[in-house]
């Protein structure tokens, strides 16, 4: 099983911004270590929205200081590059077009303009592992946001 770690941008994460946070995640995960010993880890962005960190925890487990060397790179991206990748308030649901991105207290709005409705398919970020990664797209009515209806 995978330990899963999904951050969502704010903005959109593309051109040079894409390949620079690409490539310094790829040297964080080839070099990243719990207790001298390397991880056996992946850094992927998905939908110019997600950075999606994955470790292979039947090999070695990510104790707290690698998770901590982890929460300091993105961070660093946050810092170095202007975005929300920690705020957990940041809601992102499926469209036609790609990935919308929004802070949750808009759900309401959205749901009276009818920009989005019950069925609308949001992506859950805080999964764990790699089951419930395969599984993070819900539909609205299934989430924490059904309060809203």
């Amino acid at each position: 099983m995978e330990k899963v770690w999904v951050y969502l941008s704010d903005k959109k994460l593309e051109g040079d911004l894409l390949k620079e946070i690409n490539k310094q995640g790829q040297v964080f995960v080839q070099t990243w270590k719990a207790h001298d010993v390397p991880l056996s880890a992946s850094f992927e962005i998905l939908s110019d929205r997600f950075i999606v960190v994955k470790v292979d925890e039947t090999q070695y487990n990510a104790s707290g200081c690698s998770i901590d060397k982890l929460v300091r790179l993105i961070k660093q991206f946050e810092t170095e590059y202007h975005l929300q990748l920690l705020n957990r308030l940041l809601v992102a649901f499926k469209t036609e077009s790609g990935v919308e991105v929004v802070n949750a207290s808009k759900i309401k709005e959205l749901l009276v303009s009818k920009t989005i409705s019950a069925k609308t398919l949001i992506y859950n970020v805080a999964v764990s592992n790699s089951d419930e990664f395969a599984n993070c797209l819900q539909p609205l009515e299934t989430t924490w946001l059904k309060k809203y209806l």
